[in-house]
């Protein structure tokens, strides 16, 4: 259409060269055929405008702005905010925008403002004309300097656009002072507002301020609105208040149920939409299942599908059958974005009814089974809910059988692999894996040969066949497939659990890279000693994420060049300093440095923590923000409280303004009493200044000593740990044996639910939890917590605690090769 009106203007005398003048409409039409052909050719149905292109095409265009055609005017502006983006010299059409802006004709007014800010730099901006006396340009210009300010405004009302656009950019320019945002509200809330929308506005700023402000009356308030627009947003907003008492909610609620059996499907569909994503939060949902039964019928099956789902977080157990068999009759209809939220209340409702996990499992498997949506929520109902295991597992194995998609099939593979040898009968999953062997390709094999070996592993009565099996796989046309085979076959024909344990069923422990570097260099640099696996960096766990021991490792294609982990990097940083090299190999590394001052000061300090087998390492990155001083021989001294020697200083020869410096303080562990490893460091920056002239940042010969004072640094048991990740928590515990096992119990004065002692034990200790066994599951008053991790020194280190809330106490036993760690970890618990 752009091209046709272009032509159709340079006849009319528009002037200037034109790209399109020689294209006709007929001509246009006939290539917009394009765009239905199967498969879609994008090459054909449109090309990207290189810089030069684009920056000719839009000096071309200008020349239609001589044009008062109001049509081709509006696509100018289009056109601009289009090639704005790759177009040079856009500014160049400012002058345009400008006389449109503040001409008499309204249609060009707004669409200009918008064009103009689409154009224009922030800091460029300016007032041009009196905007609040006209009717149509304040929405626009509003809106332009809202979006010229990154504030997402919904879409605004035909009817009072500009109450709600000046209030959202009231409260953006008076958001950081609080005091002005609670005069604001309180202005308006006196005299009222006419526009819907704006009330809207003034909800969510309430909300946001409920936590300082009383303002919860008057969202309850607008639960009496006329605009049921504003209804709606009170209710939601209070339904999705973090704390609420059933009181303060139930005005709430009985507002979405009269919304349940609106005529109005908008707030139906509003109304059962948030109720569907509270029901678990809150009991008081359940008033409104009678109205969530008469939407299941609902003509709408987006309503219908949120009805039954909400209903299957609120219902009782005895009504999962009837409403599983009543969304299955239009499952087949309902979008992805809604099976989606199915199979999340699926799983939810697993954690609550344990019971019916066959029944919901079945639904998954039989509805969904072109769907791989389904798979990560029967591992999770796996995982929360041991008695759905086998059922769990059966449908996975058929789910495999036609799986297409190689990072699934491996991720079951590795599941059957960790949880089939722990069913009754291990013995019927052995085909399943062993047929994906057979039949797929290289990855697949691979994950299914592991799969095999934990089977043998763990299993002495199908040791056999699995040595049988494994025998056949050494024959693959595959490297990595053999190579597997080959190691697992070579493991298991020792028949010996300990080395089941380590090199199958959990496996090294080390970074794959790190071994690759440590194990060239030792090639480099010949030694009589054997090659130490202590000497490489640990594969440290994730801290938060536990759901990865679910993730298999299979046939990775690795690049040439490793990209080194930031713990690899201290090691070469530190190693370069002389004073650092015989402190043997890096243990651990403080996951995120410390700040020992505000943000906002002279001086910001950040400290880094690096822990060697006898020795620390504090690491202070150190920044003057002063342009008047240049600070030479920056130390940090440090005071311990425990045992704990420093041995010297590495200073930073020195900090100009605004560039970073690094300086060191080398610090040796308690001999005397090793276990009191948990100490606090008082520390002091102590540095020359030397002023400096801003200008020309010449300084005095002359300076003078001076120190600053920051805050202290703790070292706890968590710096001697390094997480690590332990799948087969069972074989690694009895791997370690009972030789250096201690047990004792402890009282937890200050711990109150058992989900905060779990969570304390985990960051105290630094370990990483096994099993998911810091999941702690609902209404239980003990639970059994397993932890792994590697003491300094590359020593296994295994804590089993049994918390229990009711005598708030909390059993320890904690095993490991070597006497002293253990003894640490009951030091410091007690």
């Amino acid at each position: 259409f752009l091209r046709c009106k272009c032509k159709r203007d340079d006849q009319k005398g528009g002037g200037g060269s034109n790209p399109f003048q020689h294209l006709e409409k007929s001509a246009v039409l006939q290539e917009a055929r394009v765009f239905n052909e199967t498969p879609i050719n994008p090459r054909k149905c449109g090309e990207h405008l290189g810089v030069m292109e684009a920056t000719e095409s839009f000096f071309a265009m200008t020349k239609l702005f001589q044009s008062n055609d109001p049509t081709l005017r509006r696509m100018c502006y289009l056109t601009i905010k289009e090639m704005s983006s790759i177009s040079e010299d856009v500014i160049i059409v400012t002058s345009s925008l400008t006389k449109d802006m503040t001409g008499k004709d309204d249609n060009y007014r707004g669409p200009a403002v918008r064009a103009l800010c689409q154009i224009t730099d922030v800091s460029a901006i300016c007032y041009s004309g009196n905007w609040s006396c006209l009717p149509a340009p304040p929405n626009p210009a509003l809106a332009s300097i809202l979006a010229l300010l990154s504030f997402p405004p919904t879409t605004p009302s035909r009817s009072h656009p500009l109450a709600y656009h000046a209030l959202g950019l009231l409260y953006h320019v008076r958001k950081n002072d609080r005091l002005a945002v609670n005069k604001m509200l309180s202005k308006f809330m006196r005299h009222g507002l006419k526009s819907p929308f704006a009330y809207c506005m003034m909800i969510r700023v309430a909300s946001k301020l409920l936590e300082e402000e009383p303002l919860f009356d008057f969202i309850e308030n607008c639960l009496r609105n006329k605009h049921e627009m504003v209804v709606y947003e009170a209710a939601s907003a209070i339904v999705n208040l973090p704390s609420c008492t059933a009181k303060e909610l139930a005005p709430a609620v009985s507002v979405l149920q009269l919304f349940c059996s609106s005529p109005k499907a908008a707030l139906r569909y509003a109304a059962v939409r948030t109720l569907n994503k509270v029901a678990m939060k809150h009991p008081s949902v359940t008033a409104c299942n009678l109205d969530l039964e008469n939407l299941v019928t609902d003509s709408n099956r987006s309503i219908a599908t949120l009805a039954i789902t909400t209903l299957l977080k609120t219902g009782s157990e005895s009504s999962i059958d009837r409403l599983m068999k009543q969304i299955s009759s239009f499952m087949s209809e309902i979008s992805d974005e809604f099976k989606v939220v199915v199979v999340q209340a699926i799983s939810a409702l697993c954690q609550k009814y344990p019971r019916k996990h066959a029944v919901l499992m079945n639904f998954l498997f039989t509805m969904l089974r072109e769907e791989v949506s389904h798979v990560d929520c029967i591992i999770s109902i796996i995982e929360e809910n041991s008695e759905s295991k086998e059922t769990g597992l059966s449908h996975l194995c058929e789910f495999i059988e036609d799986c297409e998609f190689t990072v699934l099939a491996t991720r079951i593979l590795h599941l059957l692999g960790q949880e089939g040898p722990k069913t009754n009968n291990p013995s019927k999953y052995i085909r399943f894996i062993y047929n994906r062997v057979v039949l797929e390709h290289e990855e697949v094999r691979a994950g299914a040969v592991s799969a095999l070996a934990k089977f043998g592993a763990q299993n002495e009565d199908v040791l056999p066949s699995i040595l049988v099996l494994l025998k056949r796989c050494v024959m693959d046309d595959d490297n990595e497939v053999r190579d597997r085979a080959t190691f697992y076959l070579n493991v298991l024909e020792q028949k010996q659990k300990a080395l089941n344990a380590g090199y199958i069923l959990n496996g090294l422990t080390v970074s794959i890279p790190g071994l690759e570097r440590a194990l060239q260099q030792y090639t480099l640099e010949p030694s009589e000693k054997p090659f130490d696996l202590k000497s490489v960096p640990l594969a440290t766990a994730p801290i938060t994420e536990q759901r990865t021991e679910s993730i298999p490792v299979t046939v990775v294609k690795q690049p040439e060049k490793v990209a080194a982990t930031r713990q690899e990097i201290f090691q070469e940083q530190l190693a370069a300093i002389p004073e650092f090299r015989g402190l043997g190999p890096l243990f651990k590394s403080s996951p995120e440095p410390v700040a020992l001052t505000e943000s906002e000061t002279e001086y910001v300090i950040r400290c880094t923590k690096h822990t060697f087998v006898n020795h620390m390492v504090f690491q202070f990155d150190c920044t003057n923000t002063l342009n008047d001083q240049i600070l030479e021989n920056v130390t940090v001294q440090m005071e311990p409280t425990e045992g704990y020697e420093v041995i010297g200083y590495i200073p930073a020869k020195s900090l100009l303004y605004n560039q970073p410096g690094i300086c060191y303080t080398l610090v040796a562990l308690p001999e005397e009493d090793p276990t009191a490893v948990a100490c606090t460091f008082s520390c002091m920056m102590k540095f020359t200044v030397k002023d400096c002239d801003v200008n020309t940042g010449e300084m005095d010969d002359e300076g003078y000593e001076d120190e600053y004072v920051l805050e202290d640094i703790e070292v706890t048991v968590a710096d001697h740990i390094q997480r690590v990740l332990k799948p087969n928590f069972g074989a690694a515990w009895d791997e370690v044996g009972d030789e250096f096992e201690k047990e004792e119990t402890f009282t937890l004065s200050t711990i109150k639910t058992l989900e905060e002692a779990v969570s304390n034990i985990v960051k105290f200790l630094g370990m990483q939890p096994c099993e998911r066994s810091d999941k702690v599951p609902d209404n239980k008053n003990s639970h059994t917590l397993y932890l792994a991790g590697v003491f300094r020194g590359g020593h296994d280190l295994l804590v089993r605690r049994l918390v229990l809330t009711d005598t708030v106490t909390m059993q320890v036993t904690a095993r490991m090769g070597e006497e002293l760690p253990v003894d640490i970890i009951m030091a410091s618990v007690g």
